[in-house]
């Protein structure tokens, strides 16, 4: 195996150890709570909205979610494996036919809806340290 992919695999199992990454797709509605440091505080702030498209992969994986605040859309890209992403969650799996929905910043209201997809969560769905207890137990 390459040298770099390696590295690449135990980093992300060193920065997963310890918190469960849902497996997620675009149109699912995510909660992220973010780390946000204010002087010497430190908080962690739920930022809910529509996952809309994900890019990249390994430790360079990145997503972005859209939310509509005070009537304006939002949006945040967020690196999958980053320190200040304290949990992701999926709140809710939405079916799409697209990889990236860029289509939903021109819409509002009902035209901006996405349909729930059957089915809830799964024990396959986590990375991290459930998915490998789960995997020793079997």
């Amino acid at each position: 195996m390459n040298l770099i992919k390696t590295l690449e695999q135990e980093e992300v199992a060193r920065i997963t150890k310890g918190k469960t990454v849902p497996s997620f797709d675009p149109g699912d509605t995510l909660r992220v709570n973010v780390k946000i440091k204010e002087g010497d505080r430190e908080r962690v702030q739920a930022y809910e909205g529509i996952c809309i498209a994900r890019s990249g992969a390994g430790l360079n994986a990145n997503f972005t979610v859209r939310k509509i605040s005070f009537g304006e859309g939002v949006e945040r890209v967020f690196p999958l494996y980053s320190p200040t992403v304290d949990s992701i969650e999926v709140v809710r799996r939405g079916k799409v036919r697209r990889a990236k929905l860029y289509y939903l910043r021109e819409r509002r209201g009902k035209s901006a809806r996405i349909a729930e997809r059957a089915g809830g969560a799964r024990e396959e769905d986590f990375v991290g340290e459930a998915a490998d207890a789960g995997d020793a137990a079997k």
